[in-house]
């Protein structure tokens, strides 16, 4: 009698190593998620911080004219310095988002009409809804299609969360 596996006895361990495989990917792809969306807090209140003492030393923020600027932008000036004076002096460097992005989309961008209030938004960004449910206070109240009615008829989840001066709040 010849002693070894049967067909079906590798088949099942086949099977069984290819579940757990699945399993550990997943939950590697949420810690990944769950990383790049924890850089994406800091990197907002480090400009934050950044922007306040700018604030103090010029007594405003520093100015987009309306647009909302970012190292890429759908909706104005896409460049390096895409919060005008801020780096190095303030912070050595505009953070890039987290997920790398080159999407006019999916990445940080900052508005300023007059230098009296600002917005800066990782718009698109990643887990907009775990973040909802963790962190409420960053999420950008004119971009949550979950409690804003007039977007809720194109979106029902937010997509963009965020720090902002008072009056910046509704840009």
């Amino acid at each position: 009698m010849k002693k070894g596996f049967t067909l079906i006895e590798l088949l099942v361990v086949v099977a069984i190593i290819g579940l757990l495989s699945s399993v550990v990917i997943s939950s590697l792809n949420v810690a990944r998620a769950n990383a790049r969306t924890t850089s994406a807090i800091q990197d907002l209140k480090q400009l934050q911080i950044a922007l306040e003492l700018y604030h103090t030393d010029h007594g405003k923020y520093p100015s987009t004219s309306g647009r909302w600027d970012g190292l890429y932008s759908c909706w104005g000036n896409s460049t390096k310095d895409w919060i005008p004076g801020l780096a190095p002096t303030y912070i050595p460097e505009l953070p890039r988002s987290p997920n790398n992005s080159t999407s006019c989309g999916n990445n940080y961008i900052y508005r300023s009409i007059n230098g009296s209030d600002y917005k800066l938004i990782w718009h698109g960004g990643e887990d907009c809804n775990g973040v909802k449910k963790r962190i409420p206070t960053v999420l950008d109240p004119t971009r949550d299609g979950g409690t804003n009615p007039v977007v809720q008829e194109y979106n029902t989840n937010c997509w963009a969360y965020g720090i902002w001066s008072e009056g910046g709040v509704g840009y």
